[in-house]
This record gives structure tokens, sequence and C-alpha cells, in this order.
């Protein structure tokens, strides 16, 4: 299904920012840019779209410009034939897109997938990012079994099957990752019918898959954090996700030279929606501490 404008689904008032479409590489690609000020860049994760910030940006807005992307085949954008979604792909669409707004002291704000895809565009564009913001995310390859084991479940055909046709990951994963509030049924809608076909959910079906088999990629990524490790880094970590705990967050500390760690306590996975006041406060603190 190809997006061509803002559907009427989408309520003014869960997303009280205006649509913007631009053309990458065949792709049409959805974002928001709201406000002024220093530049901040949401990448969203599995399965969710530029939503999953929209109360973050409604908060900081005021203070800063606020970009929230959707990668071709999840929220608002849509894919050119031939598109597999897999994460190197996003990682070249976002890169496009920074370079197509000719964006610059850019900080990235990055969630689930789009850490590794983010931080894969930080590392090839080093001149135009200057902070980084990472919450419950990696990039690394990936060791635990228990995660292996999921990667080849969920996305093996069965697998993918049952995130096609019953919207396996929107229906399940997003309640399950939110511990201090509970998805309302209009924000549950707007996951829903982002992702409201079985051919529009096959991007959020090979990301399980790509945990492992994205394994070149994620090594490349880690193999590249030594040249980034100095810049200014947030890490706004939920304690209570089922995905990344203290493991990950140990390893991003260690890795960043100047690092601060606000602990969202008994946060899900999905944090900017879980606890969006938590998460927009954390920011403006940061970057005003550290300067803008």
């Amino acid at each position: 299904m190809a997006i061509a404008e803002r559907p009427a689904w989408v309520d003014d008032e869960l997303f009280p920012f205006e649509s913007r479409f631009i053309a990458i590489d065949g792709h049409r690609v959805h974002y928001v840019d709201e406000g002024s000020g220093p530049t901040l860049l949401f990448l969203h994760g599995n399965p969710t779209w530029s939503f999953d910030y929209s109360k973050v940006v409604e908060s900081l807005r005021a203070e800063f410009r606020c970009i929230a992307v959707d990668y071709p085949g999840f929220g608002l954008s849509s894919a050119a034939p031939g598109y597999r979604y897999l994460p190197t792909e996003h990682a070249e669409v976002t890169d496009r897109f920074v370079e197509a707004l000719e964006l610059s002291g850019v900080t990235l704000v990055g969630h689930d997938w789009g850490g590794p895809i983010g931080l894969a565009m930080v590392q090839r564009r080093p001149e135009v990012f200057d902070r980084l913001v990472l919450t419950n995310t990696w990039a690394w390859p990936v060791g635990d079994p228990v995660v292996q084991v999921m990667s080849h479940v969920m996305g093996s055909p069965v697998g993918r099957l049952l995130i096609r046709q019953l919207n396996l990951f929107v229906n399940v994963m997003i309640p399950i990752g939110h511990r201090l509030t509970k998805p309302t049924s209009g924000q549950m809608d707007h996951y829903k019918k982002a992702l409201d076909s079985p051919s529009r959910r096959e991007a959020s079906a090979v990301f399980p898959r790509e945990i492992t088999s994205s394994r070149a990629f994620l090594a490349d990524i880690e193999s590249g954090l030594t040249a980034i490790a100095a810049l200014p880094t947030l890490i706004i970590w939920g304690d209570a996700d089922f995905a990344f705990g203290q493991n990950e967050l140990e390893r991003w500390e260690r890795t960043f030279t100047d690092c601060e760690t606000v602990i969202v306590k008994g946060g899900g996975h999905f944090v900017p929606s879980d606890a969006p006041e938590q998460f927009a406060a954390a920011i403006r603190h940061w970057h005003t501490q550290s300067g803008s």
C-alpha cells in the first residue's frame, strides 16, 4: 500500500504535527519537523513509527527542532518496489534523509533498532552529529542465547507469517513493552492502522530475523564505536524492559567516555511513550547542563 498523504485515521490531538513527505530513492518517506533550536533526530524501532515519540516532541518543540522520521514500510512511509526492509537499507535511507535536509549539529535519539541504524549513520557522517541519546537499544552482534532463539523463531517462515497475518508485534509487544502506562485504545489504533494489512506488515516481520542475520552490519557498527566514543551521550534506560537489561546498559556506559545515565525506574521497552515526561525532561536537563 502506497501512502500518498496523511491518512484520515491519524488523530490531530494524538499526533498534533504537520506530516511532511520527501521522495528518497523511490520511497515516500514521512517525517515531522517541529520547533526550532538545537536539532534532535528521533529514530524508532519495531513495530513503531514517529508516533512513538509524539508526546516527547510535543514537550520539546518549544526549545528544540524535533525531527522524527518513519523508515520505508513503517508509519506513514511507503517503500519502493524491491525494498527488503533490511537494517542496512534503513540506514542508507536515513542517511540520504539527513543529506536531503542538510542537517548539522544533530543529536541522534535512537531507540531499539533506531540505535544501530542511527549509529551507522553517525559513523558515516561524523561531521553532522555532535551528541547521542540512546534508549533501550544495542549496536553489536547479539550473543544472548534467548534472544538468538527468539530471532530464529520469530524470523522463521512461521514466525513471519504470524506477524503478517495477526499483527503479532503490535498486538503483543506494544502492550507488554509499556510498564508505567497502558496504551489507550486510540494509541493502539495508531500502531495497528499503520500496519493494517499483511503486505504492510512485511517491514515489521523482517526485523526479528535480522537480529541474527544482520550480524555483519552490527559487527561493523560495533567496530566503529571507538571512533565516536567521545561524543557526549545521554542514556535513558527503562529498567523493566523485556528486551534489554543491565548488561546492555553497562556496555553502553563503558563505551562512551562522556556519558550520563538516567534510569526510568519500572520503565518498559518503549520508554519514549511509556515515560514521555521523564524522557523529555532528561533530554532538556542534559542538553542545558552540557551547553547548547
